[in-house]
């Protein structure tokens, strides 16, 4: 994948839509892509946040340690965004996210510091990831209620 295709798979992410387009070759240039083969990990919940990942193609699944075991709470596909919220509130990494699928998941690295001086430089970003986060915690409690209600 070029540069330019990688500029474009970020201008698809809703994080990154506003941003300058040079700015956003700049991101993409300043970024690793990566390649993880399925069940490989990308990171593991307690890890340190030092990065977040774009998910270029494939999927990814997202799983917490509970007393049952690893549980899979989420699944992220292509121009989804993984890993910020351990950069963004500076604490360990809360869930463990892998390779899902029959294919290899293809993802774009983005180190904390990179990360960090956008959300700094374009506040619109501040504000879609508020959004993004809003958006997760509706689902994750709508998650909890059908589960609750299973249960009685």
């Amino acid at each position: 994948m070029s540069i330019k295709e990688e500029t474009d798979a970020l201008k698809r992410i809703p994080l990154f839509s506003k941003l300058d387009p040079a700015k956003l070759k700049l991101l993409a240039f300043m970024s690793q892509r990566l390649s993880y083969e399925p069940g490989q990990a990308i990171f593991a919940q307690g890890d340190a946040g030092d990065a977040a990942y774009i998910v270029l193609d494939g999927e990814a699944a997202v799983l917490i340690d509970t007393n049952a075991g690893p549980t899979e709470i989420a699944r992220t596909g292509k121009h989804e965004i993984v890993g910020e919220i351990a950069i963004l509130c500076e604490v360990p990494r809360t869930a463990t996210v892998r390779a899902a699928g029959d294919n290899p998941l293809v993802c774009l690295k983005i180190e904390k510091d990179d990360f960090m001086a956008l959300v700094n430089e374009f506040p619109s970003m501040g504000l879609e990831i508020m959004r993004e986060l809003a958006r997760r915690i509706v689902k994750t409690n709508a998650q909890l209620r059908n589960a609750m209600a299973a249960r009685a």
